[in-house]
């Protein structure tokens, strides 16, 4: 069953199976539509025919120029640079009303590619150095949207990372879209602390002086200041050892109520994950199943142990 609130997501309309690509095909990703689909509401666009260029159309390139990387025909060379700018501008103005808490783009299209696209140079010889137009407009645009290629998603880490941070973005939009108050801030950052903890103990270090700032701090610059610093922290793969350092961590509000066995065989399973034994799900279901008997109110907050649907078994592969 589809859950009632569904996540307002950005992807390239091909990877929805729309028949936009320039020979008319499509490129349908079936976990994006079909595992990740029931918790998303995906928001099409295909920037090369919204910029009016039709579907079939001639296959365009980017090309290196005096005049800076520009898109043109394959065949006719006729540069297109401009037309798809122009729709760039317009349809990411257009989307900042649906609050997108994340994009998938295609991979290697001069468009959508977010990385390693080709770029030819006046010889005709491509170098895997460029960024799609209309991706690159989308990063300067929204620097804090989570943003993914579908070919880097088929890594386990890249799409555990992917789904943890859009569903962590919104979280924090709708907080920050109900009229927060200091407290509520302080309340968000003490539940999300764990997870910032396994993905960049750097940020975590400085969010919470940020956070204690929460009542002398002007609340836009507070808002502001604070979904910097989440996502730039979740924007961090987080490691096997910083994994295994917040189970450690978790572990330790158990080490008084724990028998000397059930504490060895934790440590065991932590220490297994780290060294790439174990997947990440099984020390956690040793801590779920103490702390279900064992009750702590700040543990049963911390959203690391269960930062998105359970039924989407992500940390079962890495």
């Amino acid at each position: 069953m589809s859950p009632s609130h569904k996540i307002p997501v950005g992807i390239s309309a091909c990877l929805c199976g729309d028949e936009v690509r320039f020979d008319g095909s499509h490129t349908r990703d079936r976990y994006l539509m079909e595992v990740l689909g029931p918790y998303v509401r995906w928001v099409k666009t295909c920037p090369e025919e919204g910029a009016g260029l039709g579907t079939p159309r001639e296959s365009l390139r980017l090309v290196r120029t005096p005049n800076g990387v520009r898109m043109v025909g394959n065949r006719s060379t006729t540069d297109v640079t401009e037309r798809i700018d122009g729709y760039s501008d317009a349809r990411l103005e257009e989307l900042r009303g649906e609050r997108l808490r994340g994009y998938v783009l295609k991979k290697s299209s001069p468009s959508c590619g977010m990385e390693r696209v080709r770029i030819y140079d006046d010889k005709g010889v491509p170098s895997r150095d460029g960024v799609g137009l209309f991706a690159r407009a989308l990063i300067a645009r929204y620097p804090n949207l989570p943003v993914e290629e579908e070919g880097r998603l088929r890594d386990p880490r890249l799409r555990e990372n992917f789904v943890t941070r859009i569903f962590a973005y919104d979280r924090w939009i709708n907080l920050r879209g109900g009229d927060p108050r200091p407290r509520d801030i302080v309340a968000f950052h003490t539940q999300h602390k764990m997870l910032v903890l396994a993905h960049s103990p750097e940020h975590y270090a400085r969010m919470g002086p940020l956070v204690a700032q929460a009542g002398s701090l002007p609340m836009p610059e507070l808002l502001d200041r604070y979904e910097d610093e989440l996502m730039g922290a979740l924007a961090r793969i987080a490691s096997p050892g910083r994994h295994a350092n917040t189970l450690e961590h978790l572990a330790g509000y158990l080490k008084r109520d724990l028998e000397v066995d059930d504490k060895r065989e934790l440590h065991d399973a932590i220490r297994a994950f780290r060294e790439g034994q174990l997947p990440l799900v099984a020390p956690l279901m040793l801590l779920y199943h103490h702390f279900r008997h064992l009750r702590d109110d700040w543990v049963d907050a911390q959203v690391y142990l269960q930062p998105y649907p359970a039924e989407l078994a992500l940390r079962s592969s890495i």
